[in-house]
């Protein structure tokens, strides 16, 4: 089943052995897609990455990765609310082949964007991946800024991990980045995949901004789901109270400049100021990266 609505319960955005697989002729877009991958134990999957470069991210588990015969094993992790995660940098024009390991599965995000240059294949480990706390008070959140514009290098393909601790707000204050405005707002299309701790549940919100399409969305979002962002301000993502809860933003756009700047919705923008009187929330934290092991 497939619904080209911009939120997209689990299940609503499989095809074939993915859960979730968007591309950009499906979401009606030109540049980023996200496949979630389950393999059993010792199972594969190869695919070709085409005119896009891919990051290979481990979201439970861990696996082999082969890229052009270029062998990397991903240590991954328990789960995306216990640690940070390697992964793996897969160019465009390349083969993948995915493996999990013969005695148990993995599940795997595939965050891609169509691109230009063709990079080396790398790896990436989890040690020394920059974790930012950023708000304050209930607007407390934890950002893996694992693949951001300016800690890893790729032509187009932007990528961060975000963790709000239950009954906290992220995405806030309500932003956008869908018109290039030079030195202040990149254009940039996103993809939120959620995954939600115990069950739970939270909210996404999309107001239209007066550029592009004019996404409009108020949307509960449990594990799996996808919500996808091509303009509007975006925000707050609410998470249940009791439950922790986790999205894989996947972003790129047309600009020559590979940089994630944003511009605040003018009715919210204050709040910013207004943290620097709040304590940071103490459950964060949820994890640090391992720090880098000097040579």
């Amino acid at each position: 089943m497939r619904t080209r609505t911009a939120h997209r319960p689990a299940g609503t955005a499989s095809s074939g052995p993915y859960p979730v697989h968007i591309t950009p002729q499906d979401a009606g877009w030109a540049y980023c897609s996200l496949r979630v991958v389950q393999l059993p134990p010792g199972g594969t999957d190869t695919f070709a990455t085409g005119d896009s470069e891919w990051i290979v991210l481990p979201l439970a588990g861990g696996a082999d990765v082969s890229v052009d015969g270029q062998e990397f094993t991903l240590a991954g992790r328990e789960s995306v609310f216990t640690s940070v995660s390697d992964f793996v940098y897969a160019p465009r024009d390349a083969e993948v082949t995915l493996r999990a390991p013969a005695g148990a599965g993995v599940r795997l995000a595939l965050a891609g964007a169509r691109c230009t240059r063709r990079l080396p294949a790398r790896y990436r480990p989890a040690a020394g991946i920059p974790v930012e706390l950023r708000g304050a008070g209930a607007c407390s959140r934890q950002v893996n800024n694992f693949a951001a514009a300016d800690t890893f290098e790729a032509d187009r393909l932007i990528a961060v991990e975000v963790l709000t601790p239950g009954g906290n707000w992220s995405s806030y204050p309500p932003h956008k980045h869908d018109e290039f405005r030079a030195e202040q707002e990149s254009e940039l299309e996103e993809i939120y995949y959620f995954e939600i701790a115990g069950a739970g549940f939270g909210y996404q919100r999309v107001t239209p901004s007066g550029h592009g399409s004019g996404t409009d969305v108020l949307a509960e979002v449990r594990d799996g789901d996808v919500v996808l962002i091509p303009d509007g301000w975006h925000g707050p993502s609410i998470a249940g109270p009791g439950h922790d809860m986790y999205y894989l933003n996947v972003m790129a756009g047309p600009g020559a400049e590979r940089a994630w700047l944003i511009s605040d919705h003018p009715d919210h923008a204050w709040i910013r100021d207004n943290w620097r009187h709040q304590a940071v929330d103490p459950r964060l934290p949820l994890y640090r990266a391992p720090e880098v092991t000097p040579r």
